[in-house]
């Protein structure tokens, strides 16, 4: 009977995390579509949705274009000088811009340590130290699935491990809560093991 339960288990445990990535998808979907049928008066189901992608490309085609930048940058230098919008805006501009660049917080993928040492977490960091101390990364850890939540930490460089993946696989490795893993991560997280087991038969 125990092998039995736990084989239920299991098996709800994971239709219920295979359900979840789709079950938000249909409601943003659907949200996306009745919102734009609203907007235009449209009766006929998904053409909301068509008309939300036919928007967003023009949008796109439009920021992208000559007038758009000259928009976009005069828009930007205005904000970066009201006082109260200035540090939020630049906050939200990090999150929203920065995943494939860089800058900001998302602009390397690392592992530290987690407060016993015996294992790691994953977070992002920029390519910098602080400022006033060279040998200090600040480190987002954010939370899984949900990854717009997390914990800020102060590590030393020397803790901290660099990860050759992008930023967007490392999101998608957060919101599938471990489900999906590359190959590639497996092999740096071996490496990365075996370099600390190494490291103290290299002392002296």
């Amino acid at each position: 009977m125990g092998r039995l339960q736990t084989h239920i288990r299991n098996k709800l445990v994971a239709g219920v995390l295979s359900a979840i990535p789709v079950g938000v998808t249909a409601l943003l979907l659907w949200y996306v579509d009745a919102s734009a049928r609203s907007l235009f008066g449209i009766r006929y189901p998904l053409l909301g949705l068509v008309l939300a992608v036919l928007a967003l490309y023009g949008l796109g085609l439009f920021v992208t274009s000559l007038v758009g930048r000259w928009i976009l940058s005069g828009t930007d230098a205005l904000l970066v000088h009201i006082p109260g919008l200035r540090d939020l805006y630049g906050s939200w501009k990090q999150m929203a811009f920065s995943p494939e660049g860089d800058e900001g917080i998302f602009a390397r993928v690392v592992l530290i340590p987690d407060e016993t040492g015996r294992m790691k977490m994953m977070g992002f960091s920029t390519r910098r130290p602080i400022e006033g101390d060279p040998e200090t990364l600040c480190v987002f850890v954010p939370g899984a699935p949900n990854p717009t939540a997390g914990r800020l930490y102060f590590v030393p460089a020397r803790a901290c491990v660099l990860l050759d993946i992008p930023a967007r696989v490392a999101l998608k490795i957060l919101i599938s809560g471990g489900n999906y893993v590359p190959a590639e991560l497996g092999r740096q997280l071996a490496a990365s093991r075996g370099a600390a087991v190494a490291a103290p038969a290299e002392t002296p």
